[in-house]
């Protein structure tokens, strides 16, 4: 079991290295490695035991939190094809993304001033939550193609990131609208 330490996340579960995974089975893998190190089976070991019962534990943490995101999922794949991505980077060479990017930032700077802004939020929610769906199954099938086109997996990936801030913008605004309300 020291070898979970060199594997990549994939190998550590058992997995192919597809963006396209069994989330059921992810988490049933999970449980099961997570059970066979747990740092509480080594508690009468030596100290060099449960360490290595922690380092494992974490780093099959670390790869389940990675694998279990399609966000994280995506890069990581780009990672291990040799594809760093900065997170400063943006999507800025599609110009009608960047359209798309300030429509959305503007209907969110807007929902204040809406005569219901909980329900124009949840409406702004769905939609980034369906763009970012799209995305998601876009990445699938680029990443799991036979000869898949890094140049766009990337350009999909950082599209993500930047409906996952976006989203977290409206969360955040919403807990100040729920707040402003009570």
């Amino acid at each position: 079991m020291s070898s979970v330490l060199t594997q990549n996340y994939f190998d550590i579960f058992s997995l192919p290295q597809r963006y396209a995974l069994d989330r059921g089975g992810l988490d049933t893998r999970y449980r099961d490695l997570q059970r066979s190190v747990h740092p509480d089976r080594f508690a009468s070991g030596s100290d060099q035991e449960r360490r290595v019962s922690m380092q494992q534990a974490a780093r099959i943490n670390e790869a389940y939190q990675v694998l279990r995101d399609p966000l994280k999922r995506g890069r990581y794949l780009l990672e291990l094809r040799g594809i760093h991505l900065d997170d400063r980077q943006g999507a800025h060479q599609d110009a009608g993304f960047l359209m798309q990017q300030m429509e959305l930032r503007e209907s969110l700077a807007e929902v204040r001033q809406q005569d219901d802004p909980l329900s124009a939020l949840d409406r702004l929610g769905e939609d980034i939550q369906a763009r970012f769906r799209e995305l998601e199954t876009r990445l699938g099938e680029v990443l799991d193609a036979e000869a898949g086109n890094a140049a766009e997996a990337a350009a999909l990936v950082q599209k993500m990131q930047f409906f996952t801030r976006l989203r977290d913008e409206l969360q955040q605004l919403e807990a100040d609208l729920e707040d402003e309300l009570l």
